[in-house]
């Protein structure tokens, strides 16, 4: 996004919200008069950032696009060549449009914009993922949902009051290591805060829950079964998505993932424990929570021997 544009998004994230949509109309755009068919549309999963390397406010999209449209009847179109050049032009035309409708631009300024020789709107498509490689699509995943910063680059010097981050850039304006004053990295980092209720991860097209719940119905789309398993790529087997969709309902490893604690580990022995059952009734659930407390246990705090690491093994 160009700089003059910025501002905007971080004084009104709903604008980011609007962003995702004008790129997924763009992309729908682009494939159905490539196809030369009004119905098509293809497959996206969209994932707003606002950060850069150095924790600045930059916010873009990463995008999931499958390499195609589908047909409403759920048959795959492969597209086979991007015309990035157009693509961007679409896509920066779109943006100042909505701009425009919006009343943040005028006409004026729009027109005055489309004039710039560097117009500061870029199309990246240099990444592809085949329909085999579930480990790329977790990696390219991962990448478009990361966070800010990463605890691995950054270090803080309590007596200076300073905060020094390593770029994730190996060459440009921004790569090596930026020290910051503490109060400017908090500022710098609270601005990246999502609002309540605000989605960062949005599907369109063949992905939204409506349309794959209306191909459901039609059983163009079975629960065990996806798109690219129907219609797989020419010369590639079919990945194993009974397997993925297990590895979904992990959600110990999951967490793990995500905050690097196991929650299953016990605090104990270190042990693994295992689920017995799942309590869903109110009453029973606030009888053990008074029985802990009359017991002198609070649990909502971490037991010494678990928190010093230590502590008698586990009854077996």
């Amino acid at each position: 996004m160009p700089k003059r544009l910025r501002p905007f998004f971080l004084h009104d994230r709903r604008l980011l919200g609007q962003l995702s949509r004008v790129a997924y109309r763009t992309l729908r755009d682009f494939m159905r008069a490539t196809f030369r068919e009004p119905d098509v549309v293809p497959a996206v999963v969209a994932c707003i950032q606002t950060h850069g390397s150095l924790v600045n406010f930059h916010p873009h999209l990463h995008l999931l696009v499958s390499d195609g449209a589908f047909r409403p009847d759920g048959t795959f179109l492969h597209l086979g060549y991007h015309e990035i050049d157009v693509l961007t032009e679409a896509f920066r035309r779109a943006v100042l449009r909505e701009f425009v409708r919006l009343e943040l631009l005028t006409e004026d300024d729009a027109r005055s914009m489309l004039l710039w020789p560097h117009g500061g709107f870029h199309v990246n498509h240099s990444v592809r993922i085949e329909a085999d490689d579930p480990c790329g699509i977790l990696q390219l995943a991962r990448y478009s949902a990361r966070a800010p910063i990463s605890l691995e680059r950054l270090q803080y010097d309590a007596r200076k009051q300073q905060v020094t981050l390593q770029s994730d850039k190996r060459e440009g304006p921004t790569a090596g290591t930026h020290v910051f004053p503490v109060l400017e990295f908090l500022a710098m980092l609270l601005a990246h805060i999502p609002d309540g209720h605000e989605r960062l991860i949005r599907a369109y097209g063949a992905y939204s829950v409506r349309r794959r719940d209306r191909w459901r119905k039609a059983g163009i789309l079975s629960d065990t079964r996806t798109l690219a398993e129907a219609s797989p790529a020419p010369g590639c087997a079919p990945p194993d998505w009974p397997a993925l969709c297990a590895m979904r309902q992990r959600w110990a490893l999951l967490l793990k993932r995500i905050f690097v604690v196991d929650p299953l580990a016990c605090p104990r022995c270190g042990g693994r424990m295992r689920i017995i059952s799942f309590l869903l009734d109110d009453d029973v659930i606030n009888a053990i929570l008074r029985h802990l407390r009359d017991k002198g246990r609070d649990p909502r705090e971490l037991p010494e021997h678990a928190a010093a690491g230590r502590g008698p093994a586990c009854p077996p």
